[in-house]
């Protein structure tokens, strides 16, 4: 079968909506089925020799025996929320075009957000007959209307529109989040073709055997109890609760707070760690997704965190990986949420309220004074990911889904 992944994000990117196409695209070649990627030039905090992408419109490559097919789009500063919907419109006609001039496939995935990509492969399937799944990782426009980012005017109507037009057109929609299924449903989608798949995570790259001792000797980490946020750090993720956290466990020298990742938010937290003397907060940039579990390794705890005004369902990818390398995992976000839910089943952490800083440090403290307990969450969380989220699971399901479309 013929696959063509619709995407923004593709390595050199990193975040997890790149890492997740490219782990779905080599899962899925390695059953035998022919991938191709149609995604923008690198840009979402890539990293790596990009010198071969510079004033290109348009890059044909091969990717570990993926086809893939880059394209331009206009770039303003991401601080600007305009300018995100001018890049994120600009890539949804430069993609259009860059589909109509690739061979024909049986089904395409479209990553979404950026919502206009639906839009994308609605006008890929009038002209060129190829079926496309809408797959829903966050609740755009509604999440970014949560957190203040964006008003209930014209702008969140005209999308609110186009998200239920996708609905209502694509053949068949995923949601990595069984609480998303009725947000989906109450907005066009057909209940009979949505469907929860969950995300998935390499199990065999990220293993909970793994060392960390090269990354906590590069840092200077040597012998410290670490408690790790790794990812964006953008509008959506709460990193003062981290700080703040920080800020109640100054007096056990032992404990290091590390954030790795680069985003909008990152120079502001630098200055508030700066102005409240938190030298037991570490930041470190973005690393590459090779280099990725060796963070996960060199930590002793692992965080995951949302604003408390986020309120849509949603499991940040990060979990999956935390647990995939048996750490214990604290989740400070909604408590009715499906993130939430997943460490309860699991039993691989513990679930906190957002923005309370004083549970996140009382959760650390207990943990820091009982190292059986964390490996047990740990290992729980390590049996969980193996059972239920493996990247080898997930790729079946998909080509299963795949076939019954095409």
């Amino acid at each position: 079968m013929r696959v063509l992944l619709i995407s923004a994000y593709f390595p050199p990117d990193t975040g997890s909506a790149s890492h997740l196409i490219y782990e779905l695209g080599t899962a899925l070649r390695d059953l035998g089925h022919e991938v191709s990627v149609l995604t923008s030039l690198p840009g979402y905090y890539a990293l790596g020799d990009l010198r071969r992408y510079r004033w290109r419109l348009w890059v044909r490559e091969q990717v570990e025996g993926l086809n893939v097919v880059r394209v331009a789009s206009p770039r303003l500063p991401r601080k600007l929320v305009f300018g995100r919907a001018v890049w994120q419109f600009g890539l949804a006609v430069t993609a259009f075009v860059a589909g109509l001039f690739m061979k024909r496939h049986d089904v395409a995935v479209v990553y979404s957000p950026p919502l206009p990509l639906g839009v994308t492969a609605w006008a890929v399937r009038r002209v060129r007959g190829t079926p496309f799944v809408f797959n829903v990782q966050d609740l755009f426009p509604h999440n970014l209307v949560e957190t203040g980012l964006l008003g209930r005017g014209l702008s969140f109507r005209f999308f609110e529109k186009m998200e239920r037009f996708i609905y209502s057109k694509a053949d068949w929609i995923t949601v990595h989040a069984p609480g998303n299924v009725d947000h989906v449903v109450l907005r066009g989608g057909s209940k009979d073709r949505v469907t929860a798949l969950p995300n998935w995570v390499d199990t065999h790259m990220i293993l909970p055997s793994g060392s960390g001792a090269r990354f906590r000797r590069e840092h200077g980490l040597t012998g410290a109890y670490i408690v790790s946020f790794a990812g964006v750090l953008g509008h959506l993720q709460d990193l003062d609760v981290v700080l703040d956290a920080a800020a109640l466990t100054k007096a056990t020298k032992e404990i290091v707070w590390l954030i790795v990742g680069d985003g909008v938010q990152k120079d502001g937290l630098e200055n508030k760690a700066r102005d409240l003397g938190l030298e037991n907060v570490r930041f470190v940039p973005m690393v590459p997704r090779e280099v990725y579990p060796e963070v996960l390794y060199a930590s002793d705890v692992c965080l995951a965190t949302l604003k408390a005004e986020v309120k849509t369902p949603v499991i940040p990818s990060k979990m999956l990986g935390i647990m995939a390398a048996g750490k214990p995992l604290v989740a400070c976000m909604d408590p009715k949420g499906d993130g939430p839910a997943l460490v309860r089943e699991a039993d691989c952490g513990y679930a906190l309220p957002a923005e309370d800083p004083e549970a996140l440090a009382n959760t650390v403290r207990t943990l820091f004074a009982d190292r059986e307990l964390g490996k047990r969450l740990g290992a729980n969380g390590r049996a969980y990911a193996e059972a239920e989220l493996s990247l080898d699971a997930a790729a079946q399901q998909h080509a299963k889904l795949f076939e019954q479309i095409a």
